[in-house]
């Protein structure tokens, strides 16, 4: 078997992986329902009671959705920023990304006085909370974006963004002090992260936001194959780098504002599951890696997902708590294995 067909395959085998994945978080939850009343609230069918369908479809669909956009948007972010940046460790949350689009939410919910949440606030109320995330992501990427022109060292460049998410971080923290109790308690849940934070309501403008940003980074697919080879090369195919990285800056606040708004700073999703992708495919070649990275960001998110509930009876872990388990180990073996990894070549 050749190369693309392999790849293809592991397409599909990665497809079907979803499949089976977003099947069983409509099947399994931390209320333990039939599976004949789950069919039956999904296809306007009988069921035993009117709870069990407002469990289903307001709750276990949308969460399921929500952790199937969620996934890709995220793990997308952090293949873009890898590949801006020349660095395996670029990421949303390691560049301060997250930082920036949390204090965003931070300035709203916070300034607000824990009036505006993430899972019950109206039309009105989310074009504000994703205005403010997408203004904070897009100020610490055009910082780092600024600063990349002046830095060239890539490992400066990161620590670079780690000092930008102090300073947004110190910024929160000023907030949280000054904040009323309800607002920093409200701060502090939307900050555990969770997929349960975008209604079926709201669902139409989370999945339109997501959408919009992966179809700007598949868009982007050559160009981010001639940067492999470097910015010169690049220019010397036709691209305009700047035009590129604007391109990126817009494709990155977007995913990661709108998926922090409603989900809060979910961890380790943007940085794992690119380099996941990559060994798994063999390859650095966009035309393969990004469905790859979309469908795995996918999978992982709704295994994820699934692992919250894990507790039944005894309540729902917080998203945060389960995504540095898997995503951890893998930043731990590309760091021991980073010699025989070849990224960006």
């Amino acid at each position: 078997m050749n190369y693309v067909s392999r790849n293809r395959l592991w397409l599909v085998v990665l497809s079907l992986l979803v499949v089976l994945l977003a099947v069983a978080n409509l099947l399994w939850g931390s209320v333990s329902i039939p599976v004949s009343d789950v069919v039956g609230a999904l296809t306007a069918g009988n069921v035993s009671s009117e709870g069990t369908r407002f469990i289903v479809v307001e709750s276990r669909l949308p969460q399921m959705i929500t952790a199937l956009l969620c996934g890709p948007a995220l793990a997308v972010s952090g293949l873009l920023l890898q590949t801006a940046f020349s660095n395996p460790l670029a990421g949303p949350s390691i560049l301060g990304i997250n930082s920036g689009a949390s204090l965003g939410v931070a300035l709203v919910m916070l300034g607000g006085g824990g009036s505006v949440i993430s899972g019950a606030f109206s039309v009105s109320g989310f074009v504000v909370v994703i205005a403010g995330a997408f203004c904070g992501a897009l100020l610490v990427m055009g910082l780092l974006l600024a600063l990349s022109t002046v830095i060239r060292n890539h490992l400066m460049l990161l620590i670079a963004g780690i000092m930008l998410g102090y300073v947004t971080s110190s910024a929160i923290s000023l907030l949280n002090f000054f904040s009323t109790a309800e607002g920093v308690h409200s701060y502090m849940i939307w900050g555990l992260g969770n997929f349960g934070g975008v209604s079926l309501s709201q669902l139409p403008w989370f999945a339109g936001c997501c959408i919009v940003g992966l179809v700007i980074a598949l868009l982007l697919t050559k160009p981010l194959n001639a940067l492999l080879l470097g910015p010169r090369y690049a220019e010397n195919l036709g691209f305009s780098i700047r035009r590129v990285r604007h391109w990126l800056l817009l494709a990155t606040g977007l995913l990661t504002a709108v998926t922090t708004a409603f989900c809060g700073p979910v961890a380790f999703i943007g940085l794992a599951v690119p380099h996941m992708a990559r060994l798994l495919l063999g390859t650095s070649n966009h035309n393969h890696l990004l469905p790859a990275t979309m469908l795995l960001g996918s999978a992982v998110a709704l295994v994820c997902n699934l692992a919250c509930v894990l507790p039944s009876e005894g309540g729902i872990l917080p998203l945060n708590a389960v995504t540095p388990v898997i995503g951890a180990p893998v930043i731990i073996y590309v760091l021991i294995h980073q010699r025989k990894i070849q990224y960006f070549n």
